[in-house]
């Protein structure tokens, strides 16, 4: 009985072959190992900065913030502002 695509597919596995397989759990640790020294490398710039008198929790908000669209980022920013108008703080 046909389920008119509401259904995903399963695909059968075929055989395993320990080389592949060795091959996708080495690439993935590999790039791991980079991940974590990427976070080690961001880390010390955040330090870095912070020995020179900037605020590292500002600076990463501002790092969020770059990472959003210009529509996306007023309208975070305007819910805030009303947010924090409900609230007596603007």
């Amino acid at each position: 009985m046909p389920d008119g695509g509401a259904v995903a597919k399963k695909v059968k596995a075929g055989p395993i072959s320990a080389d592949r397989l060795k091959s996708f759990v080495e690439r993935i640790e590999k790039l791991e190992e980079e991940r974590k020294a990427i976070g080690g490398d961001i880390r010390d710039v955040y330090s870095e900065a912070k020995g020179v008198g900037y605020d590292v929790k500002t600076m990463r908000r501002i790092v969020s913030l770059r990472k959003m669209d210009a529509a996306d980022r007023d309208e975070q920013e305007a819910l805030l502002d009303t947010y924090k108008h409900a609230l007596g703080m603007s």
